[in-house]
């Protein structure tokens, strides 16, 4: 949670599934952060692009309310990439 914040912090993470996705494809992502209420079919796909592309899945205990406010966002949010 704290490399999170931190990454909030320095302004280096991707909001929402679309955006996420993109990157995901394009291979320009370390890392990505889920909240515990992702819908699941937005789950596996993610983890399908992350493992062909050797990305790291976190999946978080907080969900996606929680990760708004962590955000500092009035909206919930699912997906974060760095």
């Amino acid at each position: 949670m704290e490399e999170l914040k931190k990454l909030i912090k320095e302004n280096k993470v991707i909001m929402g599934t679309n955006q996420v996705m993109k990157s995901l494809k394009l291979g320009k992502l370390k890392g990505i952060y889920l909240a515990s209420n992702c819908p699941n079919n937005t789950k596996d796909d993610i983890k399908h692009y992350a493992k062909l592309n050797n990305v790291k899945v976190n999946e978080l205990d907080e969900n996606n309310e929680a990760l708004g406010t962590i955000c500092r966002k009035p909206f919930s949010i699912s997906i974060l990439g760095y």
